[in-house]
This record gives C-alpha cells, structure tokens and sequence, in this order.
C-alpha cells in the first residue's frame, strides 16, 4: 500500500473537522452545531451532489457499461444484507440482526459525498451516473433486512405493511432529494447550471467540512453507548465494511475498467446507512435498538472509511 495516500487523507481538512468533533465531545465542549444549521447542511450536499450529478449525466450516453454498473449496485445492496444478517444472529436477536444487516447493506450518501472530495485529490472525475447508482443502492437493503426479520422472527408482533415499508424506502427524504435534484440537473441547460455553480461547487467542501465537525460531535456521543456491548460490535463495524470494499475494489475490475467508478463502487459497497435505515427501522421495526446500530455505522465504519478505507481501497484499483 502507498502510506502516502493514508497521510494524505489524514491531513485533509474535512477529515481534520470530524476528528475536532470528537475531540470536543472528550473535552466535554459545549461545541455544537445548531440543529437547524446541520439539517440544512445535510440537504446542500445532498442536493449539490444530485445536482451536479445530473448535470455530468447529461453530458453521458447510456451504455451498457453504465447499465453493468447499475445492476452491479442493486446486487451489491442486496447479497450484503443477506450474508451479514446470517452473522449477526449468531450474537443477536433477530430484530437488531435485521436492522444491522439493512444498515451495512445499504449507503451513505456522507460517506459516498466525502469519496467525491477524494476523488477530487487523486486528480479523477465523478461520473454523474454513479450518483444514481447510489440512489438505487439505497432501497433494496432496507426491503431485505425487513423480510429477512419477518421470515425469522418467532413473534406475533413483528407484523408490518410492505406497502407501508415500499413507500418509505422511495420517499424517503434524502433519497427523494438527491433523485430529484439529480433529474433537475439533467433537465438543466448549461446556462442555467452556470447561474447556480458558485452554489452548488465553490461552497461544497467548506459545507463538507462543516458537516462533518457536526458528524464528528454526533459520533463522539454516541461512541460512548456502545462499550456496553463488547467486542463484537467493534470488530463487525470494522471488519465487515473493509472486506466488503476491498472485495468490490477486486471484483469491480468485471464490471468497468474505469477507475473512478471502480472506486465509488466500493466506497458504496464498504459505507452503511445512519439516515434512511434508521428512520425506516424506528417506523417497520421498533424492536430493533438504534443505541446498536447507529452507533456502529456512524461512530465506527464512517471515520474507519475515511480515514482507512478509502485509500485502501483505492490502492487496491490501482
């Protein structure tokens, strides 16, 4: 491995901010970030990323590479959750097995937004089809991970609409947005993207860097809840998200030669969600503890693919 990208993703500022929230938190800080503040955050680089993704799709022709690309993700988010979930229920019960499973299987949007900075560093560029390969990648885990808790679960109680849980997993709102702002950039001439660009790039990484002092206080505080459960959640949340990035890193190589793509792929493969799966779990499956699994993917595989991952599993691409 070249440790030269390792130190040079340490010393990114973005990154530097996270390791500052966490800092706060140890020092007992009364640092934050204003509720309202970092939820508009959230949706910027949701809608930037969507935008701008958009944008750079319009200027591509659908082929079948791009098509390869898109099925591998759907595949990807749907054997994640299947084989997590047999190893997770060996150490839970069957509802937090389920939402972990669901959690690791699908993305996050934070994490697939910091790989795009990362990209930028190594001089690529983002295809904006990879921002729907994303989009599509977060659904189907969350559909899993709940049949696989309703074929396994021994109780009565566990009953839940599939339409109700169907509708969640595509209004969701940070999946409606990113789709949605990725459509209007489509949609959007070159003219009127110009109008908008200083917006949607010249802001971008100082909005990143921003929100990622936020997700570092909020990682911090939530670090603390999940000593209580040994071992295992530690070694899963770091362990897992690794072997499946640089799985995908190897694997990719079938699918497209491009290295970019190759590198989303598996940053996606490696990320977990700490939004869509949550909000989807606290409605379907209330059994299930988000003192658990939120902890796992935000406070220990999000910093792990950022500051780990990433290189790692670039150096494998190249």
């Amino acid at each position: 491995m070249n440790f030269n990208l390792l130190l040079e993703n340490l010393t990114n500022p973005a990154l530097l901010f996270f390791v500052l929230g966490i800092v706060a938190v140890l020092l007992k800080s009364d640092l934050e970030i204003p509720p309202n503040s970092s939820k508009f955050i959230s949706l910027y680089l949701l809608f930037a990323i969507g935008f701008r993704g958009g944008q750079e799709l319009s200027h591509e022709v659908l082929t079948s590479e791009i098509l390869w690309l898109m099925l591998a993700g759907i595949a990807i988010s749907l054997i994640i959750p299947l084989y997590t979930f047999f190893i997770l229920k060996k150490k839970f019960n069957v509802f937090d097995a389920g939402a972990i499973a669901a959690a690791y299987g699908s993305v996050s949007a934070v994490t697939f937004v910091t790989a795009t900075s990362y990209l930028e560093q190594q001089q690529l560029h983002l295809h904006g089809y990879m921002v729907a390969v994303m989009a599509l990648m977060e659904s189907p885990a969350i559909i899993i991970g709940l049949l696989l808790i309703s074929y396994f679960s021994t109780t009565e109680s566990n009953e839940f609409s599939k339409r109700s849980v169907a509708k969640h997993a595509i209004t969701n709102g940070s999946v409606l947005l990113i789709l949605g702002s990725l459509v209007i950039g489509y949609l959007a001439n070159n003219k009127q993207a110009e109008d908008i660009k200083p917006f949607t790039n010249d802001l971008f990484k100082g909005f990143l860097a921003i929100f990622l002092l936020d997700m570092g206080i909020t990682s911090g505080r939530k670090l603390k809840s999940l000593f209580g459960f040994g071992w295992f959640p530690f070694a899963f949340a770091i362990c897992i998200p690794l072997f499946n990035g640089v799985a995908v890193a190897w694997l990719s190589q079938f699918v497209t030669a491009d290295v970019s793509n190759r590198f989303i792929l598996s940053i996606l493969a490696a990320s977990a969600s700490y939004i869509a799966v949550p909000a989807a779990m606290k409605i379907a499956v209330p059994q299930a503890n988000p003192g658990l699994f939120l902890p796992m993917t935000l406070a220990v595989t999000f910093p792990i693919n950022i500051t780990v991952g990433m290189p790692l599993y670039y150096c494998v691409i190249v």
